[in-house]
């Protein structure tokens, strides 16, 4: 899939959902970011926008991307209603080919999976090399499908935490893991349904 058939299909992912009234914060967010002191954040791949809305009302300052200009629509509408928009920077981003510019403390990228060509090591490479002395990058996939996600595929197959940061390559020296684990839980999808799924969790931070 090229870079214009993945705009269109992320478009309308996203333009097929009714917009989400009360964006909700990802668990493994909260978890992690719950007790850190605010700064500068970057949501890579922000969709209906929880995320980035949860750490603005925590205090960050966030740079929200998304290749779909939908989500970004939303989500800059949605922070302007609820007086975030002065911590709230929605931007439209395909990063396959390019990536947001600045230094962040933390750098999240949550379920970053797409039917496009997107190298997604390189995307989470430069998603450390932004990051700040002591700032963490946060990256969440998907160890399970659940019944409601866009991809059904019996086939596809989930890196482990350990295989991602692997991918990414960085130098011990400078970069640390945190965690990596594949923690499971009960997630809630549209329409209140719920099924147990698998997170694969990966927190790396920066030391200098």
């Amino acid at each position: 899939m090229n870079a214009a058939a993945a705009v269109t299909f992320w478009d309308g992912v996203h333009a097929s959902r009714p917009a989400t009234t009360v964006p909700q914060p990802n668990a493994r967010l909260t978890e992690t970011v719950t007790g850190l002191s605010p700064g500068d954040a970057l949501d890579l791949g922000c969709g209906d926008g929880g995320d980035a809305l949860w750490l603005a009302g925590q205090g960050w300052h966030v740079t929200a991307v998304d290749i779909s200009a939908v989500a970004v629509e939303r989500l800059a509408a949605f922070a302007g209603s609820h007086g975030l928009d002065d911590r709230v920077t929605a931007v439209r981003h395909d990063l396959s080919e390019t990536f947001p510019r600045g230094e962040f403390d933390l750098v999240c990228a949550h379920y970053l999976h797409t039917p496009s060509d997107l190298d997604r090591a390189a995307v989470l490479r430069s998603a450390a090399h932004a990051l700040r002395a002591g700032g963490r990058l946060l990256v969440v996939d998907h160890g399970s499908t659940a019944p409601w996600s866009w991809n059904q595929d019996p086939g596809v197959r989930y890196p482990s935490p350990q295989e991602v940061a692997e991918g990414i390559d960085l130098d011990p020296a400078t970069w640390t893991v945190e965690r990596a684990d594949t923690p499971r839980r009960i997630a809630t999808g549209p329409g209140g349904r719920t099924a147990e799924v698998t997170d694969h969790v990966l927190l790396v931070r920066r030391t200098t």
